[in-house]
């Protein structure tokens, strides 16, 4: 019962942090935290050297769940030590999709093929059509629009 229970709480973070992390992306990175943000939005020849003041957010993120792993593991709330996992399985699967595939900062893998891999790299290329903080869409990483699916000439048609 208690494997049940426990995995259950990861996987609800994982899937709460998808929310999280719209919500932080919508109204933190593209609100007062832009100047973290916004170098992010800037062609790859603008920046100087790899890392980006929007890898400032690992930090962030990894501070609750950091606390998680402290106090799930040092006091009666052990369950705490599942959301901490849940927030850092997140924290992966984000780096693995985000930096990794959509952003190719490293080389590991480009070439995954499918519906659902090519529309997160349409929303996420749509979100990047703006280099301001106004206008942008598609905050989210995991959960896509449906009109992603299509392909982008299909956009206008499905709009009108």
């Amino acid at each position: 019962m208690n494997v049940l229970f426990y995995t259950a709480i990861t996987l609800m973070t994982i899937l709460t942090m998808e929310f999280v992390a719209w919500f932080a992306h919508k109204y933190v990175m593209h609100g007062w935290l832009w100047v973290w943000h916004e170098d992010h939005h800037k062609p790859h020849h603008e920046k100087d050297g790899f890392f980006e003041k929007n890898d400032l957010f690992f930090l962030v993120f990894a501070i609750p769940s950091a606390f998680s792993y402290i106090v799930g593991l040092s006091t009666p709330q052990f369950w705490l030590l599942f959301v901490g996992i849940g927030i850092s399985i997140y924290g992966l699967i984000y780096f693995f999709i985000h930096d990794v595939y959509i952003h190719q900062r490293f080389k590991w893998f480009r070439q995954l093929d499918s519906k659902y891999s090519r529309a997160i790299l349409r929303a996420h290329g749509d979100h990047h059509a703006k280099q301001t903080k106004e206008d942008c869409e598609s905050f989210g990483l995991l959960i896509v629009n449906p009109k992603y699916f299509k392909k982008r000439s299909e956009w206008r048609k499905a709009a009108s």
